[in-house]
């Protein structure tokens, strides 16, 4: 669907969407473990060495290894941007996904979170959506981008859609895209998954401004996203901190009612003694209990849905 269109469309029939639930249907708690224990190995004879748990090689070290490079590719209007890429080394064929980094920039634990899903098989692209502020720090160019309002949609729908797009001429590709955003990058995947073609599977964490109404509206970014949810086009996952503030419980309850108002493909996961920036381990936010919960969601949501 042309985003103009879904933007003009959305806006028309923002009025009629009313209500909430209470509470979120299936919300995950730190407290519920993702994995089954494994029983206890057998003790031992009496006077025998130790065994290891697992058997090793001597001098065998397992790893991962990956390749990853910062390249450019068109972005919004044909524009020439920046974009971290990353990929498992090695020859193969592996599912694809776009990064949406937060509104603090293009930093060092985004490009790290690019790298993770190297680590577990995908090829990885995380598009620098700050490039044209030309800032020498993300810090930067992030302050720039907020005194103009924020990031205009339609120009990061079309750099998102220009590293789909590039991804998806790879010829070590699948043919299955997921796309992943965190904070305004939530948003902005929320966003994406309903205006934008190509797109096999979304993870919105902590989408600020999804559900929030008019709060927070300008001419860079006009619409609640939410309003666009009739037109969501694949699967979606939303990962929310239960003391985050924006997006607050309410708007987690109101992006759930939406989604299942019109009968869409959807997990909502929501974690106990965590508000915003879950996953951004260079923040006070940083929670790693609910983050290692959380990967292990997106992980078998990607499974379910990339491979």
């Amino acid at each position: 669907m042309d985003f103009d269109r879904a933007i003009e469309k959305a806006v028309n029939r923002r009025d009629f969407i009313t209500g909430t639930t209470a509470g979120l249907v299936g919300a995950l708690t730190l407290g519920a473990s993702a994995q089954a224990q494994q029983a206890a190995p057998p003790a031992a004879a009496a006077g025998a060495p130790p065994q290891p748990a697992v058997p090793m090689t001597p001098g065998r070290v397992t790893y991962k290894a990956i390749e990853g490079d910062t390249i450019q590719i068109k972005g919004h209007q044909g524009d020439m941007i920046d974009a971290y890429m990353a990929r498992p080394a090695g020859p193969g064929k592996f599912p694809g996904v776009v990064v949406v980094h937060h509104m603090p920039g293009w930093d060092e634990p985004t490009i790290e979170i690019t790298r993770r899903f190297a680590q577990h098989g995908y090829a990885a692209i995380c598009p620098n959506l700050h490039f044209r502020e030309g800032k020498s720090t993300p810090e930067a160019n992030s302050a720039s981008i907020t005194a103009h309002g924020g990031m205009p949609d339609v120009r990061t729908m079309g750099d998102v859609e220009g590293a789909i797009r590039h991804i998806r001429s790879l010829r070590y590709m699948t043919g299955k895209v997921g796309i992943i955003g965190y904070c305004s990058g939530g948003r902005q995947v929320y966003l994406a998954a309903c205006t934008l073609k190509g797109i096999d599977a979304a993870v919105a964490c902590y989408p600020g401004g999804v559900g929030a109404g008019n709060a927070g509206l300008t001419p860079a970014m006009p619409i609640d996203p939410i309003d666009l949810t009739k037109d969501l086009s694949c699967p979606l996952m939303g990962i929310f901190g239960k003391e985050d503030k924006r997006p607050s419980p309410e708007h987690a309850a109101k992006i759930e009612a939406e989604l299942k108002r019109f009968n869409k493909t959807y997990e909502i996961h929501s974690f106990e003694n965590a508000g915003h920036s879950i996953f951004a381990t260079n923040r006070v936010d940083y929670r790693p209990l609910a983050a290692n919960e959380g990967w292990i969601d997106i992980f078998n949501w990607y499974q379910k849905h990339l491979a």
